[in-house]
């Protein structure tokens, strides 16, 4: 089995490069979905967090309202710091169950680990190969602007709480520049998946 940690800044295109990879036959683990999960209402990391920063983050049906929780955690790096200490552990013990559990069903599996923070967490040493994906910094302003209706403070105040991704280039094994068309991106997919399945066989 390959892991594969999927990485990139906000608004990248993560999701997009992860879709064409499945759709090679790669397996997908969205660490965004595992912590939605480990955050559900009587959960050990949902009760942490409204411990932390309050009621008033709920919504009426008791789930954590993510635009009142991101308000008050990517304008204060102290909140985040303390948001991910309580998120990070739950998400990685689900997390590697579920490798265990793709692993047993396909042992030579190419497993995409969709991490944004991949590298600001200190995860890199926990996958064998990183893939980010790339667009430039203006660009994933226009995106999450276009995509959130953020003003560009709110892009910027999100942008600014990860870690630039420019930094991130050199501590990549492979990239997507996904900057261009879809077509453009689905050609350079077909080597990454190459690249992939060589890198799976070379461990055996």
């Amino acid at each position: 089995m390959l892991n594969v940690g999927l990485t990139g800044g906000i608004a990248s295109g993560k999701s997009t490069v992860a879709a064409m990879l499945v759709a090679k036959g790669a397996y997908h683990i969205d660490f965004d979905v595992l912590a939605h999960k480990v955050e559900k209402p009587d959960m050990p990391a949902w009760r942490e967090i409204i411990d932390t920063f309050g009621p008033e983050i709920l919504n009426g049906d008791g789930t954590i309202n993510r635009t009142r929780l991101g308000a008050i955690v990517f304008t204060d790096q102290q909140n985040l710091a303390q948001l991910n200490a309580i998120v990070h552990p739950a998400v990685l013990t689900a997390w590697r169950r579920q490798l265990e559990e793709i692993e047993k069903e396909k042992v030579d599996a190419i497993v995409l680990a969709n991490v944004p923070l991949l590298i600001e967490a200190g995860l890199k040493q926990l996958v064998d190969v990183v893939l980010l994906v790339y667009i430039s910094p203006e660009e994933q302003l226009r995106r999450l602007m276009a995509r959130n209706g953020y003003t560009r403070a709110e892009a910027l105040s999100r942008l600014s709480a990860q870690m630039p991704i420019q930094d991130k280039l050199p501590l990549a094994d492979l990239i997507v520049n996904n900057e261009g068309t879809c077509d453009e991106t689905q050609d350079q997919i077909v080597h990454v998946w190459q690249e992939l399945v060589r890198r799976e066989r070379a461990k055996k």
